[in-house]
């Protein structure tokens, strides 16, 4: 599945091109298979693309509280993506800035604080 995962993305020549709705199914599966969070995370991802922010948001928030994933950066990012797309600024500015206190690379953190600090669109 993880192979079937990616030959999606390598066949896609843009990301708007991608066959999210086939990739959010695959994590799915691979999700049944194996118990991750970070599946989960990566599935909440596809989602996200394929049905949209709201969708993702709902399996982002009930990670919230997996021990794996307590000091793991991208977690915060991906939820700050997600509210910052569905207009939730301040929400998603906290979201951004709580991942950039756990990123473990200066680049990381830098990245993190300049997407929080980005005006509302």
């Amino acid at each position: 599945m993880q192979a079937a995962i990616i030959a999606c993305h390598a066949q896609a020549p843009t990301a708007d091109e991608t066959d999210w709705p086939r990739i959010s199914g695959l994590y799915a599966e691979l999700a049944a298979l194996v118990r991750s969070p970070i599946i989960e995370l990566n599935r909440a991802v596809a989602v996200g693309m394929a049905e949209g922010p709201e969708a993702a948001l709902v399996i982002v928030d009930s990670l919230a509280h997996e021990p794996a994933l307590k000091t793991y950066h991208l977690l915060g990012s991906v939820r700050g993506d997600l509210l910052r797309k569905l207009g939730r600024h301040a929400e998603a500015r906290a979201a951004f800035e709580a991942a950039a206190a756990l990123a473990g690379n200066k680049r990381e953190q830098d990245l993190l604080r300049r997407r929080a600090a980005e005006p509302p669109t």
